[in-house]
C-alpha cells in the first residue's frame, strides 16, 4: 500500500510539471507553475490581485530587480524618494535597505505588510514634525482610516477646518495667529499692518466686536461704523465721534463747553454729567436759564421767581446761598443776622413766614401772653434775654414808690391778651384792700400814696 501511494504521488508531480510547461507555452503572462508551486505562502491582502502574476513583483530567479518592480507599482513612494520628502525620502533607515526587508509578504491575507510601530515611530522623519499639542494627539486624529499615512494633510486647515470660525475669510495660514501649544493660544495680530492701527481701548477689544460675522474686508474705519449703536445723540453731532470721545475710553467724553457753546461751565457745572442738563439724547439748543434745569430743586415753588442766580451760585446748589434780607419787609439785625434760614422759615416757600416775633418765639414767651405778642416792646434783636422797658415813658402809668418794686404779674394777671394796658385807678388793683368799703369813694390817692398803702393822710385844702 505505501508503494502504491508513492507511485501516485510521483505521477501527480509529473502531471503538474507537464501542466506548468504547457501553461508557459500557452500564456506567458500567467504565473510560472514551478514558481507558484514553490511560493512560500499566500500574499497579503493588498497584493491579492497580483498573486497569480508573480512577475508583477518578481523577476524569475532574480532578486536584484525586485525594488524596481515595487517602485514601478508604488509610484507615490518613488516620487517621495526622488524628491527627498516624506518618510521614504527622509528616513535614514531606508538607505541600503530593500523594500522586502521592511515590507515582507507571503505570510497570509491578514498579514500587516507595513509593520508600523506607531508608539515608536519617529515623526521627525516625515514632512510634519510633531511639536506642542501635536505631540499628544492620537494618530487617528490626523491620519484618516483606510487612507495612506502619507496622505494626511500638512496644512492647519486640512485638520482644523471644523475649528475654523473665520469661514475662510482669513485664508488658510492658521499658524500666523494660532500656536501649536493649543488652538486657543493665539498670536496677537499686528493690526498696524492694516489701514486701522489699534490704539487705546481698541487694543483689548475682541475681534468680533468690529468684525461681525467674520467679515474682515470692507469694514468701515470711521467711529460711527462701529459705535452708531452707542450714539445717544442720534447723529445730531455727526459721525465724527472723536471730537468728544477718545480711543482711551468711550466714556467719559470731552467737550470744551466754554468755547464750543454759549454756556461756559463754572463751579459744579464743570463736573456735572452731560445728561444732567441735556437728558439722554443730548439736545443741542436747550434753555440756559437756571430754572430750566433746577425746577425740580426749587423748594420755593416759584414763589421767589425763576432767577435762581439771585441767591444760588454755580459752586453748589445748597452751598454759598446769598440773599439780601434788607430788601424784604423784615431786615435782619442783631442775632437774626446769624440765624439759619430754616430757623424762621419753617416752609421752604419762605414768603409764608410771619413777621411777628411771637410767630417764632411763642415757645420762649414765659409771660404766657400777658403783654400781648409784641415782644419787641421789651426784647431786642441783640439777645432774647436782654430786656428793656421804661414803664414811665412807654405807658401812661409811671411806677413810683412800692409800684416800682412790685412784680409785673401782680398787676398783669390775665394771659394771652390783645391789649396789655390796664385801668389806671388805684381801686382797680386795691379794691380788696379798701377797709372803708367804698365810704370815701374810689380815689384812694386822696389819702394814700405809693410809698405805703397802709399809711394814710388827710389832705387839707
Amino acid at each position: 500500500m505505501p508503494a502504491l501511494t508513492r507511485i501516485f504521488r510521483i505521477a501527480a508531480a509529473l502531471v503538474i510539471l507537464a501542466s506548468a510547461v504547457l501553461a508557459v507555452s500557452v500564456n506567458v503572462e500567467a504565473a510560472n507553475p514551478l514558481e507558484k508551486l514553490l511560493m512560500p505562502g499566500p500574499v497579503a491582502a493588498p497584493h491579492a490581485k497580483t498573486e497569480d502574476n508573480c512577475d508583477a513583483c518578481h523577476t524569475p530567479f532574480s532578486k536584484d530587480t525586485q525594488d524596481g518592480l515595487c517602485l514601478a507599482c508604488h509610484k507615490p513612494v518613488k516620487a517621495d524618494i526622488d524628491a527627498k520628502r516624506g518618510f521614504h525620502g527622509l528616513s535614514p533607515l531606508r538607505k541600503g535597505v530593500s523594500c522586502n526587508q521592511c515590507h515582507d509578504d507571503h505570510k497570509g491575507r491578514d498579514f500587516d505588510m507595513v509593520q508600523l510601530n506607531k508608539p515608536l515611530f519617529d515623526h521627525r522623519t516625515t514632512d510634519f514634525k510633531l511639536s506642542g499639542a501635536h505631540e499628544n494627539v492620537p494618530c487617528a486624529s490626523c491620519h484618516a482610516e483606510k487612507k495612506r499615512f502619507a496622505e494626511a494633510p500638512l496644512t492647519c486647515s486640512g485638520c482644523h477646518q471644523k475649528d475654523e470660525p473665520h469661514k475662510g475669510n482669513l485664508g488658510t495660514a492658521c499658524e500666523s495667529c494660532h500656536r501649536e501649544t493649543r488652538w486657543r493660544d493665539t498670536i496677537v495680530f499686528d493690526h498696524s499692518r492694516t489701514q486701522f492701527a489699534l490704539n487705546g481701548a481698541h487694543k483689548t477689544v475682541a475681534c468680533a466686536s468690529c468684525h461681525l460675522g467674520e467679515v474682515y474686508k470692507g469694514v468701515g474705519k470711521d467711529c460711527n461704523s462701529c459705535h452708531a449703536i452707542q450714539d445717544v445723540h442720534q447723529t445730531r453731532f455727526g459721525p465724527n465721534c472723536s471730537s468728544c470721545h477718545t480711543e482711551t475710553a468711550w466714556k467719559p467724553a470731552k467737550f470744551d463747553h466754554d468755547t464750543q457753546s454759549k454756556f461756559p461751565l463754572k463751579g459744579a457745572h464743570v463736573t456735572a454729567a452731560c445728561s444732567s442738563c441735556h437728558g439722554e439724547t443730548v439736545l443741542v439748543n436747550i434753555d440756559t436759564s437756571c430754572f430750566s434745569c433746577h425746577a425740580k430743586q426749587d423748594v420755593h415753588k416759584a414763589q421767589l421767581g425763576q432767577q435762581c442766580g439771585t441767591c444760588h451760585t454755580a459752586s453748589a446748589w445748597k452751598a454759598d446761598v446769598v440773599f439780601d434780607h434788607g430788601l424784604t419787609r423784615f431786615p435782619l439785625s442783631g442775632m437774626h443776622a446769624v440765624v439759619a434760614c430754616e430757623g424762621c422759615h419753617a416752609s421752604p416757600a419762605f414768603q409764608d413766614a410771619e413777621l411777628s416775633c411771637a410767630s417764632c418765639h411763642a415757645k420762649e414767651d414765659s409771660h404766657q401772653g400777658r403783654f400781648t405778642a409784641r415782644c419787641e416792646s421789651c426784647h431786642s434783636a441783640n439777645g432774647w434775654t436782654r430786656v428793656s422797658f421804661d414803664h414811665g415813658k412807654q405807658t401812661r402809668f409811671a411806677l413810683t414808690g412800692k409800684h416800682a418794686k412790685t412784680a409785673c404779674y401782680a398787676c398783669h394777671t390775665q394771659k394771652n391778651v390783645q391789649d396789655a394796658s390796664l385801668p389806671e385807678t388805684c381801686f382797680s388793683c386795691h379794691a380788696k384792700e379798701d377797709v372803708h368799703r367804698g365810704a370815701f369813694g374810689r380815689n384812694c390817692a386822696q389819702c394814700h400814696d405809693t410809698s405805703d398803702f397802709s399809711t394814710a393822710f388827710i389832705r387839707r385844702k
